[in-house]
């Protein structure tokens, strides 16, 4: 059995994931593909998740990749969430995960008093009514009038592949979709491409190649699968993989060879690394078990009680504060760190967040420091998106 220690797994594991200074690169979709997705519940997130990893990164790199290059795409899969995949790996996701979030927009369909008989008929209108067009929700229902929810049938529709969202809006920061068919934006890509079976197996593999050393546990969580499922897909991946321990953290890990001599030979680089990722960062959204990047008294400040991670300030990969951004009255970067650090490492971190604070802004912003902030699980829901509101 192999055993390796922490830092080192840490170590590999933010050169894998473009966090480590040296493994930064300019192709977003690179990027994009190395980290097995970018989370797209919110808006801002995947702009600044880019940020943190890209050499060179302007919003409009990400703009032109989904909506001009169509290199991107935006989808509903692992866990029922929305990410940004690249074009090769949505129809991987799609099948691995495309029974779990149909059944979660039927659900929430059937809950707004729309069954599948009434489901049928309107989704034949709107692909019609979108035929060779954009449409937002609002000019759908503009042409249908209709009484019923509109959004919970489009939903389902985008989970089934008729329909892909485009962000509406001039801004970065809009919540506003539009509507397209997915058949006349990706011509190219076929969803049925792979059978559910056959796309875990591939899924799994990406995942180890993105997250791993992981447990099972971890990867099953991370897709939304049965612990069974994943399990037959590792056996397919057996000649891929070997088991792993790793000193200071508890459970079974498995790992792809290629990446066991990486990580024997990772070596800590000479500047410690200073990371400032958002809200649901897919690093940070990688494991159940997260031990491997926190101190468990830390863990409340951290997660909300339903598990979202805020936005975190990283030190060599363990998370050491929070961060926040506040635009009124005036723009600042608002640091909550968890435990006194040296004064060189505070200037490059003080430092870190005026330059994210200038891509927020697109100007100047004020760093301070706060010393204490309420800890998110004892907060309502939504406040892991401003985690320092108080401070």
């Amino acid at each position: 059995m192999n055993t390796i220690d922490l830092n080192s797994v840490n170590y590999l594991l933010l050169r894998k994931q473009h966090l480590a200074d040296d493994s930064h690169v300019d192709d977003i979709c690179q990027i994009t593909e190395d980290i097995a997705g970018l989370h797209g519940t919110g808006s801002k997130e995947p702009y600044l998740a880019l940020f943190a990893r890209a050499s060179n990164f302007s919003k409009a790199q990400l703009d032109h990749e989904l909506y001009i290059s169509k290199t991107l795409g935006k989808v509903r899969c692992m866990r029922g969430t929305l990410y940004i995949l690249t074009k090769k790996m949505i129809p991987i996701a799609y099948a691995a995960t495309s029974v779990m979030t149909e059944k979660l927009s039927v659900r929430f369909m059937e809950l707004r008093g729309i069954s599948l008989s009434d489901y049928d008929g309107i989704a034949q209108s709107i692909l019609a009514i979108t035929a060779g067009k954009t449409k937002s929700l609002a000019q759908i229902k503009a042409k249908l009038k209709t009484e019923f929810n509109l959004s919970a049938v489009v939903n389902l529709m985008c989970d089934r592949g008729l329909l892909i969202r485009i962000q509406s809006g001039n801004s970065w920061r809009t919540r506003n979709y539009s509507y397209t068919p997915f058949h006349e934006h990706f011509p190219d890509v076929d969803l049925a491409a792979f059978s559910e079976s056959e796309s875990t197996a591939l899924l799994v593999q990406q995942y180890l190649q993105s997250f791993g050393p992981a447990t099972e546990e971890d990867i099953a969580w991370w897709i939304g699968s049965s612990k069974s499922r994943v399990r037959e897909s590792l056996e397919k991946n057996k000649k891929l993989i070997v088991p792993l321990t790793i000193k200071d953290a508890a459970g079974d890990f498995v790992i792809l060879r290629s990446d066991l001599e990486r990580i024997k030979d990772s070596q800590r680089t000479a500047e410690p690394e200073v990371n400032l990722l958002p809200t649901l960062d897919p690093y940070l959204m990688g494991y159940k078990q997260r031990q491997r990047y926190l101190n468990s008294e830390d863990y409340n400040n951290i997660f909300d009680r339903t598990g979202n991670v805020t936005s975190t300030i990283l030190l060599d990969g363990r998370i050491i504060g929070i961060w926040d951004y506040a635009e009124k009255p005036k723009p600042v970067m608002k640091l909550h760190l968890f435990r006194k650090v040296a004064a060189r490492l505070l200037e490059k971190i003080y430092i870190r967040a005026q330059q994210l604070g200038h891509f927020i802004a697109e100007q100047e912003v004020t760093v301070r420091e706060v010393s204490a902030m309420t800890p998110l699980t004892q907060r309502t829901a939504g406040g892991y998106m401003s985690p320092l509101r108080d401070g």
